[in-house]
């Protein structure tokens, strides 16, 4: 009741909420149900995700959040009222100081929507920072010496490769290229070779399941349920891990490239910096099965998955509130 403090990753994907002393109290999908009849909000998170695809006529279910920026404001801050008061309860006595993570490419205009849904939401003072800061806070990168740290932080939304050192971000680039976009890949392509439509949650199952950054000779298969372009009908087809990977090669060869054109614009000092310590890689997508490998063999330079990398954010986002002082070069702005 008397916690003041929350760091909030407002991800495409998923949101997570963390409160110093407490760690990460709440990791659902970034997902709302609305129902169109009365305008109200029906459900936020795991059990409007359930909803996906699932809705009648005058319920819908969709994400608020698009490319890791607002798409839509009205929902975003329901939500993010609804997660406030779910962290810290209905009953609280002082309105909480809120840390959101964003993405590095984000505009100024989209930095204040976030801001002042946050404020809209109930929260005494709103922070902004950059996921990739964020992110090698919550891994336990050192960022504040005078060393150099390259992150990949690659989300539902976007990817955000920053090289950090002396506790600010020498040079960082973001695309939109991340989990969502390797799921539209899988449902191209199962449509394109199986003839069989699938949803977003399918097209995450195989990624999960049986997905691979890279070939491999054991090959795993999974069967997938559909409709059937031609005929209209249910249908079943099998799926296989290198086809996976086949359909998810474009994207990540585009991730590939993001991560050379920041080491291309980095100075040497910090470069040899990061070929002895190699690239850490954050965020949800960063668990495919062997992304790593492929960055690594990609750009030339080792690269390692941090631990639990989907909380990494999170987790820096609780950190640095906890120590405004130490990361104010960091934080984008305040309000």
């Amino acid at each position: 009741m008397f916690e003041t403090k929350i760091g909030i990753d407002l991800g495409t994907a998923n949101t997570l909420v963390y409160v110093p002393k407490r760690g990460i109290i709440i990791n659902e999908p970034t997902v709302v149900a609305i129902s169109l009849d009365d305008n109200r909000v029906l459900a936020v998170g795991q059990e409007a995700k359930e909803m996906l695809g699932r809705t009648p006529e005058t319920i819908v279910a969709s994400r608020p959040m698009k490319d890791g920026v607002i798409a839509d404001y009205r929902v975003t801050e329901a939500m993010l009222r609804y997660f406030i008061n779910k962290a810290l309860g209905n009953i609280r006595f002082f309105r909480p100081e809120v840390m959101i993570s964003v993405p590095g490419g984000i505009t100024s205009t989209e930095r204040r929507a976030v801001i002042d849904a946050a404020m809209a939401a109930g929260a005494k003072s709103a922070f902004v920072i950059k996921e990739t800061v964020a992110a090698a806070i919550g891994a336990g990168i050192p960022i504040a010496e005078a060393r150099g740290n390259l992150v990949i932080d690659i989300g539902g939304g976007t990817t955000d490769v920053a090289v950090l050192s002396l506790g600010g971000i020498v040079n960082s680039t973001s695309v939109r290229v991340a989990g969502n976009r390797l799921d539209q890949a899988l449902i191209d392509f199962v449509r394109k070779r199986h003839g069989l439509a699938i949803g977003d949650r399918t097209a995450e199952e195989i990624k999960i399941t049986i997905g691979s950054a890279v070939p491999l000779n054991e090959e795993e298969l999974m069967e997938i349920k559909g409709r059937d372009m031609v005929s209209g009908l249910p249908k079943t087809v099998t799926v296989s891990t290198n086809e996976a990977v086949q359909a998810v090669s474009d994207e990540l060869l585009e991730i590939a490239k993001a991560v050379k054109t920041v080491l291309q614009e980095t100075p040497p000092e910090l470069a040899s910096d990061i070929i002895d310590k190699g690239m850490i890689m954050t965020g949800g997508t960063a668990l495919l099965r062997n992304l790593d490998r492929y960055i690594a063999l990609a750009v030339g330079v080792p690269c390692y998955v941090a631990e639990e990398p989907l909380l990494c954010v999170a987790k820096g986002t609780g950190v640095a509130l906890d120590n405004l002082g130490s990361y104010k070069k960091s934080i984008l702005s305040i309000k």
